[in-house]
Formats: C-alpha cells, sequence, structure tokens
C-alpha cells in the first residue's frame, strides 16, 4: 500500500507535521479493529497530532500526568530535550504494530530539509525500526511565510528546537514596552528552550538583554535565578560554575524573600532555595541542600493555599528524598518518593529513583516493581530497561538482561551506558565478537570510559593479543584506580604470562576494592606459582567458605 506524499515543510505546521500526516492516515485504521493499540499510545498520539486527541480512547487508571489539569502556571516541570526520542519511539511502536496486522506500506516524503527536528528524528527512528514502513525522500519546494507558533504547545510537550525557533524570531519584533507580560513569558519560554538544546550562549545574552529592561523585583529575581541555573546545568561541563552559580542564586534569594505578598513569596523563594539545593549538591555538600529543601518544604506548606502548586510540592519532595537517599537515611527516603509518586502516579523518573535506592537496599523485586512502573506510565525509553538488565544480571538471568539491554539500545543507540554493560555481558556469555562491537560502539561516544576499555582488555586478552590486552588494562586504570575488574583483568594477564608476583599485587588490589570468592582463587594460584603455598592455602580456605559450593577451590585444596 502507498500513501500519498506527505510534505513535512515544519512553517505551516510546526513540530511532527509528517508526523501528525502519518498518524492521521493510520490512527482510523487501528481504530476500526479495536481501540487498544491506539489507547496504548496515547501520549505520543496526542503529542504528535493534538487534533487527533479526541479520537484517542481514555482509558481508565491509564498514562496521564497531574499537570495536564492544572492551571498552566503550576505547570512547572518542562520536559526535557530527550522527550521527543520518546514520542519517537512510542510511534514506531505504533506504526510497527499497525503494519504487522496490515501489511507493509510505502510512503513519499517530501521537504524533510525543511522539516522540524521532532520529524527528521521520527523519519530517522522509522526506519531504523520498522522496515515494513519504506520512507522515499523526493524533491519538494519550502513554502514561505512565517513559522507555525503555539507557545503553550511547544513549551509544554518540550518541543524545544521548535520554541527556540518561533521565540527568537518573535522578540526581533517585539518589545518590553509593546507588551510586557507577553515579553517576559516569551523570553522565559525562549531561554528555557535554548538551554535545553544546548545554546547557553542565546540564552545568556536573552537574559542580559532581560537585565537591561526588569526593575520589578519579582522578574529580576527569576533571571538571576535563570542564570544561576545555566552555570550549574550547563551542556558543556568544562563551562560549569558552582560558585558563579551561587553568587547569582544568592542574588535571587535576597530579592525574593523581600517580597510583600506570603503566597508569592513562598513559591518563588522555594523555587529559588531549591536551585540553591541543586548547586550544594554540586559544591559537594548534600547536608546544606538538604536543609534549603526543607526550608522550602516548610515555606509551601504555611504559605501556599493547599489546594495549590502541587507539582511544586512533589518535586521538593522528591528532592528531600535524592539527598535523604545520598546521606544514607533510607527510609525517610523512600517515604519522601512514596508521597511524590502518590501526588503524580504517571511521572516515571520518580519510579526510576526509588528503584535505584530499593536495588541499592537488596529490595530486588521491589526496585524491579518500579522499573516496570515507568515502563508502564511513559512512551518507550532506556534507562528502565538498562536498570532492569542489572537486577536480572545479579540473579543470573543473563538472557533476560541481555534483552533488556538490547531494547534499550534499540531505542537510543546512543544510549553510551548501555554499551558498557552490554559488553560486558556479551565477553562473560563467551561472545567476543559482540563485545568487541560494543566497545568499539561505547568508546566512540565516551572515549575515555574505564569500564570499556576494560571489556577490550578481556576482548583482547581471550583472543591472545596480549600487548593490546595490557595497554587498554593500563589505560582502564589511569582513568579509574578503583576498578576491579581492571586490576582484576591485568592480574590474570600477568599469570598466563608468567610474571606471578606482578599477578598476586594486581590481584591484591582488586581484593581490597571487594572480596570475592572467584579473586581469592586466582590470587591463590598465582601464590602457589610463586611459591608461596602457605599464602595460597589461605586463600583457599577463604575462598571455600565464601563459596563452599565451587569444585575447583575444593580440587585446589586437595592438592
Amino acid at each position: 500500500m502507498n500513501l500519498p506524499t506527505i510534505d513535512a515543510d515544519r512553517r505551516p505546521r510546526g513540530p511532527y507535521t509528517f508526523g501528525a500526516a502519518l498518524l492521521d492516515a493510520l490512527v482510523p485504521a487501528a481504530l476500526a479493529y479495536g481501540p487498544e493499540l491506539v489507547a496504548a499510545h496515547d501520549i505520543e498520539i496526542r503529542a504528535a497530532a493534538p487534533h487527533l486527541a479526541p479520537r484517542v480512547p481514555r482509558v481508565p487508571g491509564g498514562r496521564g500526568s497531574l499537570a495536564d489539569d492544572l492551571p498552566r502556571e503550576q505547570r512547572i516541570l518542562i520536559p526535557g530535550a530527550g522527550r521527543t526520542l520518546r514520542i519517537a519511539n512510542g510511534l514506531a511502536e505504533f506504526v510497527r504494530d499497525h503494519l504487522a496486522r496490515t501489511g507493509p506500506l510505502a510512503v513519499a516524503v517530501a521537504n524533510l530539509a525543511a522539516a522540524d527536528p521532532t520529524d527528521v528524528q521520527l523519519v530517522e527512528v522509522l526506519r531504523r525500526r520498522v522496515p515494513e514502513l519504506v520512507i522515499t525522500e523526493v524533491e519538494g519546494r519550502p513554502g514561505g511565510g512565517p513559522f507555525a507558533t503555539d507557545y503553550d504547545r511547544f513549551r509544554d510537550e518540550g518541543f524545544h528546537h521548535a520554541m527556540a525557533e518561533a521565540g527568537l524570531a518573535e522578540l526581533e519584533l517585539l518589545t518590553h514596552d509593546d507588551d510586557p507580560e507577553r515579553w517576559w513569558t516569551l523570553l522565559h519560554r525562549t531561554t528555557a528552550a535554548l538551554e535545553a538544546i544546548g545554546r547557553e550562549p542565546a540564552a545568556r545574552e536573552l537574559y542580559e538583554r532581560a537585565r537591561r529592561v526588569a526593575t520589578e523585583p519579582g522578574h529580576r529575581a527569576t533571571v538571576a535565578c535563570s542564570i544561576a541555573m545555566l552555570f550549574v546545568r550547563h551542556h558543556d561541563p568544562a563551562l560549569r560554575d558552582p560558585e558563579e552559580a551561587l553568587a547569582w542564586i544568592n542574588e535571587a534569594i535576597t530579592i525574593t524573600s523581600l517580597l510583600p505578598d506570603r503566597r508569592e513569596r513562598a513559591f518563588h523563594l522555594g523555587f529559588d532555595l531549591n536551585g540553591k539545593a541543586l548547586i550544594e549538591v554540586r559544591r559537594g555538600h548534600p547536608t546544606a541542600a538538604l536543609a534549603l529543601v526543607e526550608q522550602a518544604i516548610e515555606l509551601a506548606d504555611r504559605d501556599l493555599p493547599p489546594d495549590t502548586h502541587p507539582i511544586h510540592r512533589l518535586v521538593l519532595r522528591a528532592n528531600r528524598g535524592q539527598l535523604l537517599g545520598v546521606l544514607g537515611r533510607t527510609e525517610e527516603a523512600l517515604a519522601e518518593y512514596a508521597a511524590a509518586i502518590a501526588a503524580d502516579p504517571g511521572y516515571p523518573d520518580y519510579y526510576l529513583d526509588r528503584g535505584t535506592l530499593l536495588h541499592k537496599l537488596g529490595r530486588l523485586d521491589e526496585a524491579v516493581a518500579d522499573y516496570e512502573s515507568a515502563m508502564r506510565v511513559s512512551p518507550p525509553f532506556p534507562e528502565p530497561y538498562y536498570n532492569r538488565a542489572e537486577v536480572r544480571y545479579a540473579r543470573g538471568h543473563l538472557a533476560g538482561a541481555l534483552a533488556d539491554l538490547d531494547y534499550a539500545l534499540e531505542l537510543d543507540p546512543g544510549f553510551a551506558p548501555g554499551y558498557v554493560n552490554r559488553a560486558g555481558l556479551r565477553a562473560a556469555l563467551g561472545d567476543q565478537g559482540g563485545a568487541r562491537a560494543d566497545v568499539e560502539a561505547g568508546l566512540r561516544l565516551t572515549p575515555r570510559e574505564p569500564y570499556l576499555l576494560c571489556v577490550l582488555g578481556q576482548v583482547e586478552q581471550a583472543a591472545g593479543r596480549r600487548a593490546a590486552a595490557r595497554a587498554a588494562y593500563d589505560d582502564a586504570l589511569a582513568l579509574d584506580g578503583g576498578l576491579a575488574a581492571a586490576w582484576a583483568g591485568r592480574g590474570g594477564l600477568s599469570f598466563e604470562e608468567g610474571a606471578h608476583e606482578a599477578a598476586v599485587a594486581d590481584l591484591t588490589r582488586a581484593l581490597e576494592l571487594g572480596e570475592r570468592a572467584e579473586l581469592l582463587f586466582n590470587r591463590a594460584l598465582a601464590l602457589r606459582a610463586a611459591g608461596r603455598e602457605r599464602e595460597a592455602r589461605a586463600d583457599l580456605a577463604r575462598a571455600a567458605r565464601l563459596d563452599p559450593d565451587d569444585p575447583d577451590v575444593q580440587r585446589e585444596l586437595a592438592r
């Protein structure tokens, strides 16, 4: 089946011009044989094609966020730049599952070079993940005229490129004196979008423009807080400056502390205190950060009407949970996460945070339940599958762990941690070729990742390339001297080469970082080869206590 050519030029309709046209063709056909598939991708379809929202079934207890029903001024959480990839993957799975039922489809797209980045990303994901959909580019003539503008949709959905483009264009024509309220709204939305897509210099230029016209205390405080966050969250870590951020946030707090209206003061000062808490975390002061968050919570509880700003409140509770977890107050942390999740069960990130804490506590079933809740309430993204893979690996469910990592990297081939873990897993399964491919892919993304270099050492060692293996282990340890696997790998390599004392030294360092029966057994072999029998037997005895069922340990003890 062929669809008519779709014009992807972003000017008339903005983000997801191509995506919406594709959904116009497929959603009615999917609804004709049953609503389940459409309902399963409700968030993605409404985001890409809002005009189809009335036709998307609402399932009781289905996906959705607290923000959906709040006044816009209370929707303080702006989606991150990664949300559009989640939407694209969800749409791709809708198309894939629909075409599995109806058969292959071909579509031509014109003016892809003039498309919004949301459509460019969607086409890339569809081509990579849905072979049943054949997309052909054809020549077209981009239209003229102004770009589509929908400032509420762009901001709420996280369409940051469109927001930045439209905002900058309007700010060239609109002055503060023309419409002060509109100017400030546009400035804050545009700067937030610019920061989200890594254009911090352009955002800073707008902030400085704002400082030249601002005299109202609330506006000056908001700009100062925004500049502080720019310094602490900059996309380039080399340009982050927590000390400069501290100076700016203190200016914001000084102003907001003096606001006369207690409700306005409680909200804006709480927001600034929460921002300062982030800065204190970056400065290495989690206890000070916790005190700031608790001060912000106290302000909200005391001075804000109880039925207002629920997102502000749940963000503060979740942040307090994170800090309590860092400080080792785990039960209190879990209670805070529970409160945040109860306030907005449709927000996935707090399930991930709580799951990670539960995983650290060894409460693996509960951790998996949280990871799977994050999968359920959100369009697909890699982190919950990556996290569940770690639990599955710890439980010996290697096939399940590999499947989760495969899916995580299918969702986002740029998700570097996925290559790190899958490379190690593939090496453990004996798939040296797959491990090497993952190492190479991962190192292209993160050239200085020590664990990938460690796995490279293992791969080279298995292939008999000992010089290359040693170089990889050396590079890994130069980057992270606390990487036990690299000490153990280099120790094993030295043992293979007959350098027994060097092997003992490296394995000893690995054991200092974490005692395991396997490492004790390997050091015992190196000690025995070096003629240090008494020490070897001590290691074997200790290994037998840690793993009494290991036949290799029992065999060596019997010698």
